[in-house]
């Protein structure tokens, strides 16, 4: 790994040249340049096993001959519900193969959402995971007169169900291998017929307000963002990657399978959500993007286990974790570093800050990506002190993933970094909020011309609701929402990200929404880390019989209101939290107050808990 003083070397040679003007093609050419290398990997009863690409290739042929065998015809749309396995990579590009539009439904939405979800895309096919999500399907399929037929990739529990409309994923493939040797030439000629102007892919929003919108990307755009990503955060094949959140959110779709698509980086699927922590320390990736939530519980973690460490294993990691703030302070500062430092920094690699990165598992990584909602600068500080840099980067459904980026040669903790160099970035001069403009940005909403045109000036800037400011190097900054900005009984604005980003820092919360339009104090609404908190609650002999006592109990309430107490110093008076009320409810990705991406819902959060909220104001 590179030192910190070095970064102009962290980034290989980007001019991957991958021809393509689809992404359908794309993985074709892929395919044919790369055969017998490896490009995915998955953990299947506690063994890797391993996809070339000519393995893949093989498997998306037999599934879209299979999908051609059943009538489906260029353009019509299919739909994927389904953890993120290597079964869902492969219907993805079959579908694409076969001049059809993908859509993924997230794995935790109810049948309700999933029935939606269908109908919104007018899908004729519907892959499912395994029998969960089957059960789904066949709940809402007589609503859904368009679905024609449901596709199981796990039939595990399912053997003796006979129903013509439901099929393994075996089935169609052995359908397609028959209908293949038919029809030698039918998918080479759907694949050649793709148009880069045709829709490729919908990806749902998260439908925080109101029902989701399907935004529509072509594969000219998804082409060009894809190239362009790889001059942000460049990848080769020699790349190791670990694919693991939903497939169906732009940031693993484009950041994970279709950037892996074009540089050929290995992508590892983890077993299953549980096993992230272990899976990765396995895989030990070389470019590792994920979302704010997983980097703060890495940082979490650490911190909890040095709560039991020696003490001189304490004073050991302290030692060495203030070297390397040294060093990365001077790198953001751009100033020198001394031979003596260097040469501390070294023994403090050694002794404390390599067995840091083999916990969390990125003691092979290059650089850490994040992105998908705000991140505390001191926790990018921390990990860039461990001697790896993090550059956040930003974007979002509408734009196809990035459109600014930090560099490895100059951070900024708390921007999110320059305009990248594939589309235009500015600030509107009345509102300040962030515009985008370039190739990249989404076809508009299906089914939604209003909703397109709102979002879409008549000079191509797309509106992207984050409010925001930029420096005289170029390098913006979120300060917030533009729907989510409070203004106090007293006129003031705040902009609560920044507050509830300085308490997520603790290993103890795991989200915050902070309360106050126009009432005249802030109060904020909690959730805590269950595994920190139960196990502080253990190792102080506090008692307590669930989750909602473990949240009222004396101990914890003075926890967080420590917690509190130290990030109220940091902000003004106005800014500053009065009261707090911890969610008593144990939440997953299946309740309506989280997004996919594990994100409190703020508007949702302040309805449904209004009671609570108002007895934090009397």
């Amino acid at each position: 790994m590179s030192n910190l003083w070095d970064l102009e070397h962290l980034q290989p040679d980007h001019r991957i040249a991958m021809p393509g003007d689809t992404l359908a093609s794309m993985f074709w050419n892929a395919a044919q340049a790369r055969k017998d290398k490896v490009w995915m990997r998955q953990k299947e009863l506690g063994l890797w096993r391993s996809w070339t690409w000519a393995q893949t290739a093989e498997a998306v042929r037999e599934i879209a001959n299979g999908m051609m065998s059943l009538g489906f015809a260029p353009h019509e749309r299919a739909s994927i519900l389904s953890n993120t396995v290597i079964e869902w990579v492969l219907a993805d590009l079959a579908i694409l193969s076969c001049q059809g539009v993908s859509n993924g439904i997230y794995p935790t939405d109810a049948a309700e959402q999933v029935s939606y979800l269908c109908e919104d895309s007018e899908s004729v096919i519907l892959f499912v995971e395994d029998d969960e999500q089957l059960d789904k399907a066949l709940e809402v399929r007589d609503h859904l007169p368009k679905l024609r037929h449901i596709v199981v990739f796990d039939m595990e529990g399912l053997r003796d169900m006979h129903d013509p409309r439901v099929m393994s994923l075996d089935a169609l493939r052995e359908m397609g291998r028959a209908w293949g040797a038919q029809h030698p030439a039918e998918l080479d000629q759907r694949v050649q017929a793709c148009r880069p102007e045709e829709l490729a892919i919908l990806v749902y929003t998260s439908g925080t307000t109101g029902k989701p919108k399907g935004a529509m990307h072509s594969h000219a755009g998804l082409v060009y963002s894809v190239r362009g990503y790889n001059t942000v955060i460049a990848q080769h094949e020699g790349d190791e990657r670990m694919c693991f959140l939903p497939l169906c959110h732009i940031a693993e779709r484009l950041g994970g399978e279709y950037h892996a698509l074009y540089t050929g980086a290995v992508l590892n699927f983890v077993e299953n959500p549980e096993t992230i922590p272990e899976n990765v320390r396995e895989i030990a990736p070389t470019v590792f993007l994920a979302v704010p939530r997983v980097w703060e519980k890495f940082y979490s973690g650490v911190m909890i286990a040095l709560k039991e460490a020696s003490a001189l294993q304490q004073a050991v990691y302290g030692w060495g974790i203030q070297v390397g703030h040294q060093i990365s302070d001077r790198v953001l500062q751009g100033q020198p570093i001394s031979a003596w430092l260097k040469i501390q920094f070294t023994l403090a690699r050694w002794l404390a800050l390599n067995n840091v990165r083999k916990m969390i598992g990125i003691h092979r990584s290059r650089l850490l990506v994040t992105g998908a909602a705000p991140i505390s600068p001191d926790l990018i500080k921390w990990y860039l002190a461990l001697g790896v840099p993090m550059l956040e980067v930003w974007g979002m459904t509408e734009t196809c993933g990035a459109s600014t980026a930090m560099t490895a040669k100059h951070i900024k903790p708390g921007s999110i970094g320059p305009a990248t160099s594939y589309n235009e970035v500015r600030l509107d001069p009345e509102t300040q909020e962030i515009l985008v403009r370039g190739p990249n940005v989404f076809m508009g909403y299906l089914n939604l011309p209003d909703k397109t045109a709102e979002t879409i000036d008549a000079e191509g800037w797309l509106h992207t609701g984050d409010v925001g400011t930029v420096d005289e190097d170029g390098f913006f900054r979120i300060t917030d929402r533009m729907k989510d900005i409070i203004i106090t009984a007293g006129g003031k604005n705040i902009t609560p990200s920044e507050f509830e980003n300085e308490l997520k820092f603790s290993p103890y919360i795991t989200d915050a929404v902070v309360i106050g339009d126009k009432r005249s104090y802030l109060t904020v609404i909690i959730m805590i880390d269950q595994e920190n908190v139960e196990k502080f609650a253990q190792d102080n002999d506090v008692p307590f019989s669930n989750y909602a006592s473990l949240t009222r109990t004396a101990e914890v309430q003075q926890l967080i209101q420590d917690i509190i107490d130290g990030v109220n110093k940091k902000f003004a008076r106005v800014e500053q939290v009065k009261k707090f009320w911890l969610l008593d409810t144990q939440l997953s990705a299946e309740d309506e107050e989280l997004t996919p991406t594990m994100k409190l819902k703020r508007k949702l959060v302040q309805t449904k808990y209004a009671e609570q909220i108002e007895a934090m104001y009397r």
